[in-house]
């Protein structure tokens, strides 16, 4: 009996008494969660700190962002008026290229049906800072003639700033090559390939014969006048035989540009015309045009350009 009570004392004892070792286990596993907890803690908190930084990092680069391209905007803005201002109505005038050409080539009739599209491809505007003409082109790397009145003010002194616009509205820089002031004729250059315009011999010029004037009377660009040879070698006031008298309307800014045949050819440059009179247009003989470009050309190139 005795031996019994004893085991079943030591059967209780065992249900309620934890060992030492038991309580260590126990303790440190609750220590293990409760660091575990604070660490989840620390690093919850330092991620949410991180995102809080990098976002107030990133709206402040985005804000930088939208001021440095609203700045850039602005002044591409600027840079586009500017330039708007510069070329003035350009765009307005020189309107829809291909309506026009239609409309000019019904008015001009079957003679410059096929003419006028090719031949306007080598006139150009010419620009300065004392006003504007016309020129055109005479060789396919850029040389251009106009008339010498065109790039000098009232005193005689030439202009800075020559450019030119060509009939699809690019803008383009010349280069002054020299002038000839007895026929009223200046060299020019521009750099790049282009279309020209063939002279031919004044000397067969007929009177009578149909002719177009190409240029821009009173700033309207690209206009196109249609006549007839009045007269030839006719006087003009430097006193030479030099000038083919037209019915075709000439006026202020016609000057330098060119009077075309039936074959598409320059027979004169429009030079001139008589007091108020609409029918009394005068325009140098292209002889004449030829032995001023190469009398400039050799002088400056040191050889003949036509």
């Amino acid at each position: 009996m005795p031996l019994k009570y004893s085991n079943q004392r030591s059967i209780v004892h065992h249900h309620i008494v934890l060992k030492p070792h038991h309580k260590w286990i126990l303790g440190g596993a609750g220590g293990i969660i409760v660091i575990f907890m604070i660490a989840l803690s620390v690093f919850t908190y330092t991620s949410f700190v991180r995102q809080e930084l990098n976002y107030n990092s990133l709206d402040k680069r985005l804000g930088d962002l939208r001021t440095e391209t609203q700045k850039n905007v602005n002044d591409i803005s600027s840079s586009l008026l500017q330039t708007r201002e510069e070329l003035g109505s350009l765009s307005s005038d020189i309107g829809d290229i291909n309506k026009e050409f239609s409309q000019l080539k019904a008015s001009v009739g079957e003679d410059f049906s096929g003419i006028i599209e090719d031949s306007v491809k080598a006139v150009v505007t010419i620009r300065t800072d004392f006003g504007q003409g016309t020129g055109f082109i005479i060789t396919n790397d850029g040389y251009i003639v106009t008339n010498a009145h065109v790039l000098a003010d009232q005193s005689g002194y030439l202009a800075t700033g020559i450019h030119a616009i060509n009939y699809g509205g690019n803008r383009i820089a010349l280069e002054f090559v020299g002038y000839d002031g007895t026929l009223d004729i200046a060299l020019l250059k521009a750099q790049g390939d282009y279309n020209s315009l063939n002279l031919e011999n004044s000397d067969d010029v007929q009177i009578g014969e149909k002719v177009i004037a190409i240029g821009n009377p009173l700033g309207l660009q690209f206009s196109v006048s249609q006549g007839i040879v009045s007269a030839v070698h006719r006087q003009g006031t430097n006193g030479l035989n030099a000038y083919i008298q037209t019915d075709a309307a000439l006026n202020p800014g016609n000057s330098g540009g060119p009077l075309i045949n039936t074959n598409g050819e320059v027979i004169g440059i429009n030079n001139f015309k008589i007091g108020s009179s609409e029918s009394l247009g005068f325009a140098l003989e292209s002889n004449y045009i030829e032995e001023a470009v190469n009398s400039i050309s050799r002088e400056i190139l040191g050889q003949d350009l036509l």
